[in-house]
């Protein structure tokens, strides 16, 4: 029987397979990457709920390097019992891979993951359509292992503003007060995402346990309504949370594919104005690498149409999700080369791949 390789062994492989010059080069890189708890903050994977995953796309995902993801379940478009389909879903497709995925319910299940060379699976929500506007839905999806939660997707919620609501914005309502400390009750992380300025702020001084904003770019390079501001940045590093930099054409404005310099100003931008224990990686792409064929890319193109249709779409919506040169399921490592060549140090690094976001979800959960 052919042996299943672990993440580590992968990872490995690849670098013996390198040039002697450049392996000799990305040696200690390598070793040190395969050695670090690697946590990407929000990441779509290959997951099939019929059949176990090829041997082809089973090693693109050891590949990688992770050590868990956060994947937002549900959408704007999904309701309550689409959502739980959709989680049906995602059960049966880990269960089908079980020496590949781990779902992820506790800080120790990260542990385990990186133990057992599986990558864990954190479910989370970004839009509020399946709680239906009932505080008693929290708990549901609670218990059946959704650790993170927003209050707001891009338009208002019964809870709170999105990044596209109408100004001047109604903020946390009331019921989304009640929502916020039924979440801190439960050890469910709150993700301020796709909440607007007002609402993001109020999320923040309601909260009890630290927020994150696990997926945005930085105002003050680009503005964006899906930009957070200096004002915002510094606010969740103070209360403890991690801002996570994200590969979406928003980075420069919807004007085409960024480059990776552009991705990283934007990653800087954050450590300078939120220090180095509150910023990560959320990458809001798929793992795999991004399929710009014409057929997959007229796909794309349809399904933009449908989001701008519906009126959930933000401004420059259209390129599809991938940095020019993050297209590849490593993205993590060449995120960590690039921070080392811009000259910061390991334990920095490190905390951007993944220990900041470890530490947040053991202070929430």
């Amino acid at each position: 029987m052919a042996l299943t390789p672990d993440r580590r062994s992968v990872l490995a492989g690849v670098a013996a397979l390198m040039a002697p010059g450049a392996a000799a080069a990305e040696t200690d890189l390598a070793r040190r990457y395969r050695r670090a708890v690697v946590i990407n903050g929000n990441l779509v994977p290959p997951m099939d709920d019929e059949a176990p995953l090829d041997a082809e796309t089973a090693a693109l995902v050891r590949s990688s390097g992770l050590t868990a993801l956060k994947v937002s379940l549900g959408s704007a478009a999904f309701d309550y019992a689409r959502t739980l389909e959709q989680m049906a879903r995602y059960d049966r497709g880990i269960a089908l891979n079980p020496d590949l995925w781990m779902q992820v319910r506790t800080v120790a299940d990260i542990a385990t993951a990186e133990r057992s060379g599986r990558v864990g699976v954190i479910y989370s929500f970004e839009s509020v359509e399946m709680l239906e506007g009932r505080l008693e839905r929290i708990d549901e999806f609670a218990g059946r292992g959704v650790r993170v939660m927003q209050l707001s997707y891009n338009l208002p919620s019964p809870f709170a503003s999105g990044v596209m609501s109408p100004q001047p914005s109604q903020g946390l309502t009331e019921l989304g007060r009640e929502a916020v400390a039924r979440m801190n009750r439960l050890g469910v992380s709150i993700d301020a995402s796709h909440s607007d300025e007002r609402s993001t702020l109020d999320i923040l001084a309601a909260s009890r346990k630290p927020v994150s904003v696990t997926h945005a770019g930085c105002a003050a390079l680009e503005p964006h309504p899906r930009h957070k501001s200096d004002a915002v940045l510094r606010r969740v590093a103070d209360q403890g949370g991690v801002v996570g930099i994200y590969e979406l054409s928003y980075l420069n404005g919807g004007r085409g594919q960024p480059t990776l310099d552009v991705y990283m100003a934007h990653m800087a931008h954050a450590l300078k104005v939120c220090g180095d224990d509150h910023v990560g990686v959320g990458s809001d792409t798929i793992l795999t690498a991004f399929d710009t064929t014409p057929e997959n890319m007229a796909a794309w193109d349809a399904s933009i149409a449908e989001r701008k249709a519906a009126g959930i779409a933000a401004p420059g919506e259209g390129p599809p999700p991938f940095v020019e040169g993050l297209n590849r399921p490593d993205r993590c490592e060449v995120i960590a080369g690039e921070l080392t060549r811009r000259g910061y140090g390991w334990r920095t690094v490190e905390k951007v791949l993944g220990l900041n976001f470890r530490r947040w979800f053991a202070q929430t959960w």
